[in-house]
């Protein structure tokens, strides 16, 4: 048993009224996958800020690199914890928690005195992210036929990357109408105190849209609430083969109460599959797709943009993100899960490269501060804004959205709840450790920086051609069975 089980969902499970069916459960998994939207606002936020923030507080790059990586650390403890909580209270009361905690952080970042109230609310931030980051997908997975569990997966990707673009554009607009992002914007604040105040809006819209959406099926049988869920499986589902839905996830919850000791194999050792799932999300974060999104204006201002260009900069790069990602929604169900990956791997790497070689090979000079950076002359600086945007590509077309997909899925519906929160709270760690190391590196060397992320890419192909077994249009029964895990049918339900 697992703290996020999931509807068994073979061939039958659809009735007679699928396509009204299928229409409410888009809407459904819209909704959850909002907290993806927060997630991606919350993260991305901190972008526009970031030099104003340093000037402020005055702070060096060690500390501004901790401020800017402090959510992921609320990230991490959130992902690890939600499962259980979940498991325990809901999966809409969690959801609930999570635009509470995106409300108090946009508050409290926003009037921050010093720099370590700053961390203390972005840590508050955090945490509701990684709960985001765990229920959102395991969600959607337990409400989804086979047949779209990847398209439907991948909302939770779309989600993230309209929250990126959306906090990069009020960033632009906010800065824009301040004349700096440093500058007084009203009521006594700067631009970038407002930047985090408005997350208040659609903290309080995934609040209000979690009570409208139904509590889990999975989670309504493990609590012994049979009507209610018939009721929801119904409406997701059509009535024909209830009963036996039913039965099927009784028969996939027998067992003892969800533990992390459900990740052990009988015969010790933890089993294959977690491995799989906590490399990959590591590996999604090792690339340095965050460095593009938490610190790219500060990146292009090292390399000859002013400020107002750096922003416009910013928000093309996360319009191509969305782009790329309606892509990749498209592809996940026809052409698979592990092409992607390979082809996104491919890519990154030789994007990356091209970086690497740009700012590595660029003439140092030295900015107002009295401190050397890159200087991209020639062609090589339309290059490098090439190679970032198509990047930027690679990753939206495969890693961004692919891995969540997988999260949400590749997982045995006995141990599903651990493995997920473990996989995503080594996510969170991973992006923890490139974010608040970016400062330093990129005083360091750039080109170091793009280099090592072009080197993660390049493992990042022969760890998936090896390990990464293809998931589209499986049931989620054969995941077990991948694992190696059977369970003997009991016909008579199970307690959480």
């Amino acid at each position: 048993m697992s703290e996020f089980g999931a509807i068994p969902d073979g061939p039958a499970v659809f009735g007679d009224d699928e396509e009204s069916s299928g229409n409410r459960v888009i809407l459904i998994a819209s909704v959850a996958a909002m907290g993806g939207l927060l997630f991606g606002y919350d993260s991305a936020v901190i972008n526009g800020a970031v030099s104003s923030i340093q000037k402020d507080f005055d702070i060096a790059d060690s500390t501004l690199g901790f401020a800017v990586a402090s959510a992921l650390l609320g990230a991490a403890a959130g992902a690890l914890n939600a499962g259980r909580i979940a498991d325990r209270i809901g999966r809409l009361k969690v959801m609930k928690i999570a635009a509470v905690l995106f409300f108090v952080s946009a508050v409290g970042s926003a009037f921050a005195p010093e720099i370590w109230s700053l961390v203390f609310f972005r840590i508050v931030g955090g945490v509701g992210v990684g709960v985001a980051s765990v229920i959102a997908p395991a969600y959607i997975a337990e409400t989804s036929p086979a047949r779209i569990r990847g398209r439907l997966g991948s909302l939770q990707q779309l989600a993230i990357v309209l929250g990126i673009f959306l906090s990069l554009l009020v960033d632009y607009l906010l800065a824009e109408m301040a004349g700096g992002a440093g500058e007084d914007l009203a009521l006594g604040l700067e631009a970038w105190r407002w930047m985090f105040l408005a997350m208040i809006v659609p903290a309080v819209v995934y609040g209000a849209l979690a009570t409208t959406i139904p509590e889990s099926p999975r989670y309504l049988v493990a609590t012994q609430r049979l009507p209610e869920a018939r009721k929801v499986l119904t409406l997701l589902f059509g009535e024909k083969n209830l009963e036996l839905t039913i039965t099927r996830i009784q028969d996939s919850l027998t067992g003892d109460k969800p533990s992390w000791k459900d990740l052990k194999r009988p015969i010790g050792g933890v089993y294959p599959i977690v491995w799989v799932g906590l490399i990959l999300s590591i590996f999604q974060q090792a690339v340095g797709i965050n460095v593009i999104f938490y610190y790219s204006n500060v990146l292009w201002e090292a390399v000859g943009f002013e400020e107002s260009s750096a922003f416009q900069t910013s928000v093309f790069t996360s319009l191509v993100n969305i782009v790329a990602t309606f892509v990749a929604i498209m592809l996940v169900d026809k052409v698979g899960r592990k092409p992607l990956l390979l082809v996104g791997s491919i890519g990154m790497t030789v994007t990356l490269a091209v970086m690497a070689v740009c700012f590595g090979t660029a003439d140092q000079v030295m900015n107002s501060d009295g401190e050397m950076q890159p200087e991209l002359s020639g062609a090589s600086g339309p290059i490098a804004l090439v190679a970032a945007n198509l990047f930027v590509v690679s990753f939206a077309l495969s890693w961004g959205p692919v891995v969540w997909v997988l999260l949400g899925e590749m997982f045995p519906n006995r141990f599903r709840g651990a493995a997920l929160s473990l996989a995503a709270a080594g996510q969170w760690t991973a992006n923890w450790a490139i974010t608040v190391s970016f400062p330093s590196l990129k005083s360091f060397s750039l080109g170091f920086s793009y280099g090592m992320y072009a080197t993660f890419a390049f493992l990042s192909l022969l760890f998936v051609t090896k390990f990464v077994k293809e998931t589209k249009g499986l049931t989620l029964e054969d995941m077990d069975a991948q694992a190696g895990i059977t369970h003997k049918p009991s016909g008579t339900g199970a307690s959480a």
